[in-house]
C-alpha cells in the first residue's frame, strides 16, 4: 500500500467522522461539529432560522459524503498515476477552505463568537497540514 494512499485513507477516516458528526450529532464540539459556533444555540430561539441552520448542515454532510463516496471508488479502481492527479485535485479543493472560508472563520473567532476561541487557529494549521501531507505524498510517489 503506497503513502498516498494511506493518507488518503486517514483523510476519509477524519472527513467521515465530520459526516457522522454533521449528521446525528451536530451540536458537538468536536470532529468540527456545529456546537462550536455560538449561533448554533441562539438560532434555536428562532424555529424558522433553526431550521434553515440544520439544512445547510445537513447540506454540508451530504456534499461531504458525495465527495467521501467518490474518493473511496477512486482508492477501489485507480492505478497509482490516477490517485496522485486525484490527490493534488484534493490539495486545491481543501486549500479553498482559506480563500472563502478561513476568513469568516477568523472574524468569528475575533468577535467571540467561537467556542473554544482560537479555534479558528487550530482548523487552519489542521487544513493547511493536510495540504501538507497530500503534498508530501503526491512528491514521495513522484520520487
Amino acid at each position: 500500500m503506497s503513502f498516498l494512499t494511506i493518507v488518503t485513507i486517514g483523510f476519509l477516516v477524519l472527513e467521515s467522522a465530520n459526516v457522522i458528526v454533521l449528521y446525528f450529532k451536530p451540536e458537538f464540539k468536536y470532529a468540527n461539529g456545529v456546537g462550536i459556533f455560538k449561533a448554533w444555540e441562539k438560532s434555536k430561539l428562532d424555529p424558522e432560522v433553526h431550521d434553515f441552520v440544520k439544512y445547510l448542515v445537513n447540506w454540508v454532510a451530504g456534499t461531504k459524503l458525495i465527495f467521501i463516496l467518490l474518493l473511496i471508488v477512486v482508492l477501489v479502481i485507480a492505478d497509482e498515476q490516477t490517485l496522485m492527479f486525484f490527490a493534488a485535485a484534493l490539495i486545491v479543493s481543501i486549500a479553498s477552505f482559506f480563500w472563502r472560508l478561513f476568513p469568516m472563520i477568523r472574524k468569528m473567532d475575533r468577535e467571540d463568537m467561537i467556542q473554544p476561541m482560537g479555534y479558528s487557529l487550530i482548523l487552519g494549521i489542521m487544513i493547511g497540514a493536510f495540504i501538507l501531507i497530500f503534498l508530501s505524498a503526491i512528491l514521495v510517489e513522484i520520487f
